[in-house]
């Protein structure tokens, strides 16, 4: 009886608190803090990615437990590239953190998509065998768009409550 009646109120005053194991409101962290520096998300400042005919590459499909990928559906989103790990942990995004988060993509830190509404995507490089081998460009093309509002199409995956676009169209030539 006790061991449950102590579970109770723990759970109980965990859930009064609030944000007490990092629950936080719908929308982006800081919206005040740091506007994107190109771009907005009525009108984006450009496009990454190209319409893929089929969700995933024959790469991807080769690569998968016996030829068959996850799910994924094409889709085209708009948000402002960020660094994902910042995002997360510090809540930066925009322009004052356009430099720190260039510097966490030269350094193999996530790419983000921050969508209007706060929701964030893990932005990947769709061909599985090019990504694993360094021979696609699509890091240097989203540092370059650091703290940019885009329009990214891709395929859209989702395991678990996390969320992935992978992007097509950065294999080096």
């Amino acid at each position: 009886m006790f061991r449950s009646r102590a579970l109770a109120i723990t759970l109980g005053l965990a859930v009064c608190a609030g944000g007490a194991w990092g629950l936080q409101k719908a929308g982006i962290l800081f919206p005040d803090w740091s506007a994107p520096e190109k771009g907005t998300y009525e009108a984006p400042h450009g496009r990454l990615g190209t319409t893929p005919t089929q969700p995933w590459t024959a790469t991807t499909v080769e690569a998968a437990i016996g030829g068959k990928p996850l799910p994924g559906k094409v889709t085209t989103l708009v948000g402002e590239i960020v660094d994902y790990s910042c995002y997360l942990q510090v809540g930066k995004h925009g322009a004052k953190h356009r430099d720190c988060g260039q510097k966490c993509i030269d350094n193999g830190q996530p790419i983000g998509l921050l969508t209007k509404d706060g929701t964030l995507y893990l932005l990947m490089e769709e061909e599985h065998h090019p990504r694993r081998d360094s021979q696609t460009t699509f890091r240097k093309t989203a540092r370059e768009h650091m703290a940019h509002v885009m329009e990214v199409t891709g395929t859209f995956t989702e395991v678990a409550g996390q969320r992935a676009l992978y992007v097509q169209g950065y294999v080096a030539k």
